[in-house]
């Protein structure tokens, strides 16, 4: 690990005439772990350390290495100058305006936060932040605590904010409507996915054999990958495998679910008790993740409300024939080339994935489409177009 990170940098004086970006790093903690927020800081941290130079920046990604984050393993270079700060360690005071704190003492000219999951103060540092979605308002959860906490996160961030990026143009609408803000203050910028894990490298038959052993996978496979929650509406999408398995009595696939429980996934398991051929899959390593993904039969995003959905992208990257919800943003982000049903309408999701599942040819156009797609979203074109609200704040 790199001295710039693991020695105290607390003096408040800019290291350099270049305009300062701090980076918050709160979503790159371990609890974010397999989460879309923790890809997105990752990926947009590293291309920033790659850029810095080139777009004359310092960027300033805050670490702590008594905490876990993913942050500390970035080691200093040209125009990438981690600091160490202890009040990562305090988990509520950091999201209470800690980062915007820390950037006003040090004279850093730009607080960025690829999450919204904090308060920011806006008359200590000005802050960029990157609103994912509206869940908590689109769908929200039956705990009126934690809704309540994640609603007034989003109101703080839309409200404070000099700017927002979010990833579809659904998003923006939304936050328009939602909170009145003016259409200059938001920027879409479409994400991307990991492609030295999902694309179309041939997979090994044996790797697959191997974790589908593990798992408890004896069939051909319907997948869908991603947190267990309630926006993701996989509820219905169970009910639709059975009618699906009722309709074709000699129908060989499972139906996998890849992914972490994340909250209020109960209503899942009882749907899964008893129907042998749902399988749990749980959490799985990246590569094995990519194993799988490859080796589905046919992917269903089923979700009520996404503000981008990186699993439905990842499929598609690996020329997987993937059909989706048609709420949100899902048929925007996919280019309409896909196949899309009504989420709440379990007939319709069964009948969707029959036709799929009946027909060659629509599976191959389905994956066709999907991979041509899919090539339109890169991580270092997200991080340039991200740099670019970043300095257009600088300049105002």
């Amino acid at each position: 690990m790199s001295t710039a990170v693991e020695r105290p940098q607390l003096a408040p004086n800019k290291t350099t005439s270049l305009p300062t970006i701090a980076f918050d790093t709160w979503a790159l903690g371990g609890y974010a772990r397999n989460h879309g927020i923790h890809a997105y800081a990752r990926n947009l941290l590293s291309h920033f350390r790659e850029l810095a130079v080139a777009e004359q920046i310092e960027i300033v990604p805050y670490v702590c290495v008594a905490v876990e984050n993913d942050a500390n393993s970035f080691p200093a270079g040209p125009g990438f100058h981690p600091r160490h700060t202890r009040l990562l360690k305090f988990n509520r005071a950091w999201r209470l305006g800690g980062a915007c704190a820390l950037a006003a003492m040090q004279k850093v000219d730009l607080v960025f936060s690829p999450h919204c999951m904090s308060t920011y103060i806006a008359t200590l540092a000005p802050a960029v932040i990157t609103i994912h979605d509206l869940i908590p308002i689109r769908t929200p959860l039956s705990s009126r605590r934690v809704n309540g906490l994640a609603r007034f996160f989003l109101w703080s961030a839309a409200k404070f904010a000099r700017a927002i990026i979010t990833g579809s143009q659904h998003t923006k609408n939304d936050l328009l409507e939602i909170y009145g803000i003016p259409e200059s203050k938001v920027s879409v910028v479409y994400y991307a996915y990991d492609k030295n894990i999902f694309n179309r490298i041939p997979l090994a038959p044996e790797l697959l054999r191997r974790l589908q052993a593990k798992l408890g996978i004896t069939r051909p496979y319907i997948l869908h990958h991603g947190v267990i929650k309630p926006s993701k509406n996989l509820r219905r999408l169970i009910q639709a495998f059975r009618l699906l398995r009722e309709r074709n009595k000699n129908l060989e696939l499972d139906l996998v679910l890849a992914g972490p429980l994340g909250f209020e996934y109960e209503d899942v398991l009882a749907e899964i008790r008893g129907n042998p051929q749902v399988v749990l899959a749980g959490t799985l390593s990246e590569q094995d993740l990519g194993v799988l993904v490859k080796g589905a039969t046919l992917a269903v995003i089923p979700s009520l409300y996404e503000g981008f959905c990186l699993p439905m992208i990842e499929t598609m990257a690996c020329g997987v024939p993937t059909i989706v919800s048609n709420a949100s943003c899902l048929p925007e982000v996919s280019g309409g080339v896909l196949r899309y049903f009504n989420p709440e309408s379990v007939e319709e999701m069964a009948t969707c994935m029959e036709e799929v599942l009946e027909d060659t040819q629509l599976r191959a156009e389905l994956s066709e489409k999907g991979i041509a797609r899919a090539r339109r979203f890169d991580w270092r074109r997200c991080a340039q177009e991200t740099l670019a609200v970043l300095k257009q704040q600088l300049a105002n």
